[in-house]
């Protein structure tokens, strides 16, 4: 094939003719270079967001009392009945009756068990029995001596009108002496009947145990069919039925460090906070010091009674004590609201806590109160709410505002 040939094979273009790209793929080249320029926007705004994450230590908000201003020092104890007894049987027995359980209301002279006494009754009926044969043996003796009074007279006329001799009427004197020293012998064995009637007695009475003072049963330490005791120790045997506590001297008795007894003084007003109602406060004063002190622990009892009687008080509740500087006038109704003092920013006049919520912080607007203890008391001033709980910035910056991005601190 020559290049005549060959130049026949050519196409020929027109000038200005360009290749055309296919249909659609330039759009699609422009969709996917705007998705990259977004993503590149998207990771470039998420860099600077990071960047202006501030990091934080966070205190909560919690509730203190109005007393906490005037507490000086804080002790803890228990609630003890002034008046208690564990009752007892002064002899020895089984229990055939149980008549009380823990929390009944007994008066002093109540019977609250009995003992068997079927053998204790026998000898009390013996000791009467006793009792009685002496003194009909006083009756006997008696009439003998009042019979050789007669005759001792009847002898002394006699011999003063010479109807008798002489040793007749000593006869008559030895008889009136011998019967005047029988009445004394028969009236000593009749007052020793009576101590043995009396001695049976007591012994049968002993069976009836008895509430010694008004107050409640707070524990029964023996049931029917156990053997009770003076002597405790003695195998299965009970030393006491029932505790009995007198409610009306419930007192708290707490222990204060021995460096801290200047601290507190006898008539002093302090505050009570039981364990078991952590929402009440009652009021108290220091009733006495115990005039020792614990070397184990280095502690002296304080004795504080309680002014704010309460039906829900128990012996043996653990209690809390603040000794206050001052007395309260009547128990604190309710807490408050209290922050730390550092978790407070000061804007001029205004004062605002900085709220972490799902990592952003947001300002509440609140108002000072006391200062209780170490706390800073707070009232809210905006609709927004504090809640016991909230987490808060502590020592937060001056320039810090709501919507501010934070990370807490581990």
């Amino acid at each position: 094939m020559n290049s005549v040939d060959l130049d026949k094979l050519k196409i020929k273009r027109e000038s200005g003719y360009a290749p055309q790209a296919p249909k659609g793929r330039g759009k699609s080249m422009v969709k996917w270079l705007g998705i990259a320029f977004a993503l590149a926007v998207l990771w470039f705004a998420f860099n600077a967001l990071q960047g202006r994450t501030l990091e934080v230590e966070t205190t909560r908000v919690t509730t203190a009392w109005p007393s906490r201003q005037f507490t000086t020092l804080d002790a803890t104890g228990y609630v003890v009945a002034k008046t208690r007894a564990a009752v007892a049987s002064k002899g020895t027995g089984r229990v055939e009756w149980l008549g009380v359980r823990e929390g009944d209301q007994v008066q002093a002279g109540t019977v609250v068990a009995r003992l068997e006494s079927d053998d204790v009754q026998a000898t009390y009926r013996a000791a009467q029995a006793n009792a009685d044969v002496a003194k009909s043996a006083i009756a006997n003796a008696q009439t003998e001596l009042n019979d050789a009074k007669d005759n001792l007279q009847k002898s002394n006329v006699l011999l003063q009108n010479g109807l008798i001799a002489q040793t007749t009427l000593r006869d008559a004197r030895s008889r009136a002496d011998r019967a005047q020293l029988a009445v004394q012998s028969a009236k000593a064995s009749y007052a020793a009947a009576l101590a043995n009637q009396d001695n049976a007695k007591n012994a049968l009475d002993n069976t009836e145990i008895r509430a010694p003072f008004d107050g409640v049963v707070i524990s029964r330490s023996a049931n029917v069919g156990d053997i009770v005791t003076p002597l405790s120790s003695a195998a299965d045997a009970k030393g006491a039925v029932v505790v009995m506590a007198d409610m009306n001297t419930l007192e708290i008795s707490a222990d204060v460090s021995e460096s801290a007894l200047s601290k507190i003084a006898v008539g002093q007003g302090c505050e009570i906070a039981l364990d078991a109602y952590p929402e009440k406060r009652y009021r108290g004063e220091v009733a006495s010091i115990v005039p020792t002190v614990n070397r184990a622990s280095a502690t002296v009892t304080a004795n504080i009674r309680i002014l704010d009687k309460d039906a829900g008080i128990l012996p043996d509740m653990s209690a809390r004590v603040s000794f206050l500087s001052q007395p309260l006038e009547q128990a604190t109704s309710a807490p408050l609201l209290a922050v730390s003092p550092n978790a407070l920013i000061s804007r001029g006049e205004q004062s605002f806590v900085a709220v972490v919520e799902s990592g952003k912080v947001q300002l509440i607007e609140v108002k000072k109160g006391p200062l209780l203890g170490d706390l800073q008391a707070i009232s809210q001033s905006t609709q927004s709410t504090l809640k016991v709980g909230q987490s808060l910035v502590i020592n937060p910056p001056g320039d810090l505002e709501s919507g501010q991005l934070v990370s807490i601190k581990e």
